[in-house]
């Protein structure tokens, strides 16, 4: 039986990125990101979807996401499903549903002068089409329009 486990997910971030570090010193970070979805139901009324995600991120990328990235910045995450499951405090059963990014593309601008800036490798991959960079922004004035 064939299977298949990727993700591509453009959001925005809802708050800060939490790092962390594991006993062993390995930098973990939880990215929650909204993906937003506009379409037009059957009565041709403009709608909104937004689906809050958590993408983990591992290791230097961790870091690297840590020290650039805020809340509202845009991101690209590409990755696959991971669930977890643990007992909480009051002894509950607890499952989750999250992505293991693999990669985290930052979709906004570069840091103001005088501020660090990240390596190339960590910003805008040239794989990233400028027409779909341009689209992005055309979208985000659009919904600030709004």
């Amino acid at each position: 039986m064939a299977s298949f486990n990727k993700v591509l997910l453009i959001g925005n971030l809802t708050k800060d990125p939490e790092l962390r570090y594991t006993p062993q010193g390995t930098a973990v970070v939880n990215l929650r990101i909204a993906v937003n979805r506009k379409f037009r139901d059957k009565n041709q009324e403009l709608k909104e979807e937004v689906c809050f995600v958590t993408a983990v991120v591992w290791n230097k990328q961790a870091e690297t996401c840590n020290q650039y990235l805020h809340k509202g910045s845009p991101v690209l995450v590409e990755g696959r499903l991971q669930s977890r499951s643990w007992e909480d405090a009051s002894g509950q059963k607890r499952n989750v549903l999250e992505v293991r990014a693999e990669r985290v593309q930052f979709l906004g601008a570069a840091p103001a002068k005088g501020a660090a800036e990240p390596s190339e490798e960590q910003l805008q991959d040239p794989s990233v089409d400028s027409t779909e960079t341009a689209w992005l922004e055309e979208s985000e004035d659009k919904s600030n329009a709004s």
